[in-house]
């Protein structure tokens, strides 16, 4: 394995003072990125709706560095990763996701399957079914291209027909909100309410806390959700502990998950907000020009001598919204491996029988820097 990122004497600070007691011996991260290079497209997509910034982390993701990751950061814990691909119109879909299902195979690690809004019901569940996924995972860039982004809706990139599906299989569905309103936007919150009502035995994440990364972002949404039943959220590549805290507080430990958004929690950085926008604060030189992204910032090297990776920053905005909520260590370990554990294992034994509970037992363990 070649070498992948040095973990400077801060890091093992932060984590031996700050995060290791705090993490259960065991974790499951709902939320991790695999894909290679090499079926990526080399031309640039016709309409971009996502921000830029995280491929200047990773070019790729192979699943040894995402073992390695967690072998690095969390010495002492077993990280089992919940994976899929990351892809654009113009990828080789096809290999990607193959690539995710030799992982799976290979491995032992559960995964989803990246799915386009055109498949029909009959093709996605022969594609989820051959890969041996439980569920997919699906992101507003597939919606039709004839859509402007600030108008795509969340049926846009997961129709109803694929929904129709997922609940009748009790299938695992990984979604990511559109929209500039981000959790609070009352047509996400709708949709996402209407789901609930109409679809009871999907299992749904809503990846990023509903990318509730600023206060702006919360709208009446937490008051709203207090309201469901079953709604999941992971907090993966959020480091705002007020989310953390009001989503706890809205539906419980025991629906919300540990997740990271791997590999781009390798970054080294300090998250701010400023009127309403995000700024990952890095080091100077460290990622290349950033100079035209409104969501990066270059510091000097005095301000950045402290800096940590962004998964650490995640984890410490977790444990300051646990620990002003009063969590225990029950729920701690719920957030962080037993509610995952638990679907999983439900999903996987509804869709492979008792085979799938063997291969999905795999773990990465870290045992040291």
């Amino acid at each position: 394995m070649p070498f992948l990122f040095p973990v400077t004497e801060i890091d093992t600070k932060v984590y031996e003072q700050e995060l290791r007691d705090f993490l259960p011996d065991r974790m499951i991260d709902i939320h991790t990125h695999v894909w290679l290079d090499k079926f990526a497209a080399r031309e640039p997509e016709e309409v971009k709706r996502a921000v830029t910034w995280p491929a200047l982390v990773a070019a790729e993701s192979p699943i040894e560095e995402l073992l390695e990751t967690y072998r690095l950061m969390f010495p002492g814990k077993a990280v089992t990763p919940l994976i899929f691909s990351s892809l654009k119109r113009g990828d080789d879909h096809e290999g990607q996701n193959r690539y995710v299902a030799e992982c799976t195979a290979r491995h032992g690690v559960p995964s989803l399957l990246y799915a386009f809004p055109e498949w029909s019901a009959e093709d996605l569940l022969w594609r989820i079914l051959r890969g041996r996924h439980l569920g997919i995972k699906v992101y507003l860039n597939l919606s039709p291209v004839y859509l402007p982004e600030k108008e795509i809706r969340i049926f846009d990139f997961i129709p109803h027909h694929q929904l129709e599906l997922l609940n009748s299989r009790k299938m695992i569905l990984m979604l990511h909100v559109p929209r500039d309103g981000r959790l609070g936007d009352p047509v996400n919150l709708a949709q996402m309410l209407e789901i609930e009502e109409r679809y009871p035995d999907l299992n749904v994440i809503y990846a990023h806390i509903g990318r509730a990364y600023c206060p702006e972002d919360f709208g009446k949404a937490f008051e709203l959700l207090r309201k469901t039943k079953k709604l999941v959220m992971d907090f993966s590549a959020n480091t705002l502990d007020e989310a953390m805290y009001q989503i706890l507080d809205a539906i419980g430990p025991n629906r919300v998950l540990f997740g990271s958004d791997l590999p781009i929690l390798r970054m080294r950085m300090r998250r701010i907000c400023e009127k309403g926008r995000y700024v990952n604060l890095v080091p100077k030189g460290m990622y290349g020009d950033v100079s035209k992204d409104p969501n990066m910032r270059e510091v000097e090297e005095a301000e950045s001598r402290d800096m940590t990776f962004f998964m650490y920053e995640e984890l410490r905005a977790f444990k300051r919204a646990a620990t002003r909520l009063g969590l225990g260590k029950g729920d701690i370990e719920a957030v962080f491996h037993g509610t995952a554990q638990a679907l999983i294992d439900r999903v996987g034994l509804e869709l492979y029988g008792r085979a799938f509970m063997h291969t999905a037992a795999v773990s990465a363990t870290g045992d040291g820097n």
